[in-house]
């Protein structure tokens, strides 16, 4: 059967479980949890996985750093190895029962990415290849795409798909470069009126800190983002502050770059202590996220398949507003990777984390958007799966790309 016929396969078998990836957006929905939490969402899912014929390994991998992790497979080792990444934590802070909602869509990033793989799971027969679905937990914190990586997850992964709503469509979709890290400043308490000569103020170098880096903004590249909180300055006004903590996250559009900028970063934070007498020390916390690699002739191929689809109006990152940090740029160093960010098209723009988010990620807005997005990656890691060749051609690609 030729390719064309298989992609009009594509859509009939979408039509038919259409419901059923419908239902694994809402229960998810329903079921809210917080990064590295997501006992019941990675459990459904991966159940869900198994009925549909996917060997699963969950959790992966088998140690107690991540108990919501997991891959799902179909197929054989005689052709590329294609994943498409599920996500399915939560954010905090909404007025839902839990107090946790879904207001960055990972439902239906999850219902939506299984849909990719069981789809394709179906025409299996023609072709060689394996499929993956990779339950990717804590993207909204810790990013365990990262450990994950560390674990071997994408080392035999030829091509990653993944898609999020937005309010706009790009393909050759940006992400910053990150690292967050924690401050903290030991000085000496003594009584602020009386003996204030015999104290070393910790909170006065936690302070020098800041307007340290708030100089340093007119000396780095446009694109770096700084910003931080003061987490401890002190217990009570009368006395000199003996400890001062600060949580500091920068962000720039070239991990390189990035680490550039983190030495002037942590240079602030020395030249407050000298100047106050307080000791120093620091630490990064979690991990590091990378910036966004995109591969060319990959876009072009899914830009192809989302217009045969019905979604238009693409713009290019240029058009599209600031970009934020994911993990899903770790792996885009690993291995070629399609992230596409999906305007919803709904009847007021979608702003993601916030409270209305929630009136859209789980309705027919976002189930249109989703029978789309599975007909054209699907159809996109379709044509990949009959075609080898062009496999190697993006890995050559995005191999010159990073080297």
């Amino acid at each position: 059967m030729d390719v064309n016929a298989l992609k009009d396969q594509i859509n009939e078998i979408e039509a038919t479980y259409r419901e059923q990836f419908q239902q694994i957006s809402d229960y998810l929905f329903h079921h809210p949890e917080l990064s590295g939490k997501e006992y019941i969402s990675s459990q459904y899912v991966a159940d869900m996985m198994e009925a549909f014929g996917f060997s699963v390994h969950f959790p992966y991998p088998d140690d107690a750093e991540l108990q919501t992790a997991f891959i799902a497979e179909f197929g054989d080792e005689d052709g590329p190895a294609i994943a498409f990444l599920a996500e399915y934590d939560a954010l905090p802070g909404y007025n839902t029962p839990s107090g946790n909602g879904h207001a960055c869509g990972h439902n239906w990033i999850a219902a939506t990415m299984c849909g990719c793989a069981i789809v394709l799971s179906k025409l299996k027969k023609h072709f060689k290849g394996k499929i993956l679905l990779i339950g990717t937990p804590a993207e909204e914190t810790y990013g365990a795409k990262i450990n994950m990586l560390k674990k071997g997850a994408f080392d035999h992964v030829d091509v990653v798909f993944q898609a999020h709503l937005a309010d706009e469509t790009v393909i050759d979709s940006s992400a910053l470069a990150m690292t967050d890290f924690q401050f903290e400043f030991t000085g000496k308490a003594a009584h602020a009126a009386s003996y204030p000569e015999e104290g070393i103020n910790a909170l006065d170098a936690v302070q020098l800190t800041f307007m340290g880096i708030n100089a340093l903004r007119q000396h780095v590249k446009p694109d770096v983002r700084i910003h931080g909180i003061i987490t401890e300055g002190g217990a009570a006004a009368n006395i000199i502050p003996d400890k001062g903590v600060c949580l500091i996250t920068v962000r720039s559009e070239d991990r390189e770059y990035l680490k550039h900028v983190k030495s002037r970063i942590i240079d602030c934070g020395k030249g407050a202590a000298l100047m106050t007498g307080a000791s120093f020390s620091y630490k990064e916390l979690g991990n590091s996220f990378d910036d966004l690699i995109n591969v060319p002739s990959l876009m072009e191929l899914t830009k192809k398949h989302l217009e045969a689809a019905g979604i238009h109006n693409i713009l290019s990152k240029e058009e599209a507003p600031p970009p934020g940090s994911t993990d899903i740029g770790n792996v885009s160093y690993k291995c070629p990777t399609l992230y596409v960010e999906v305007d919803l098209e709904a009847d007021q723009p979608l702003r993601v984390h916030e409270e209305d988010a929630l009136k859209y990620v789980n309705s027919h807005y976002a189930y249109l958007k989703m029978t789309q997005v599975i007909r054209a990656l699907s159809s996109s890691a379709l044509e990949l799966f009959r075609d080898p060749k062009k496999v190697a051609e993006i890995k050559q690609e995005h191999q010159h790309i990073i080297s």
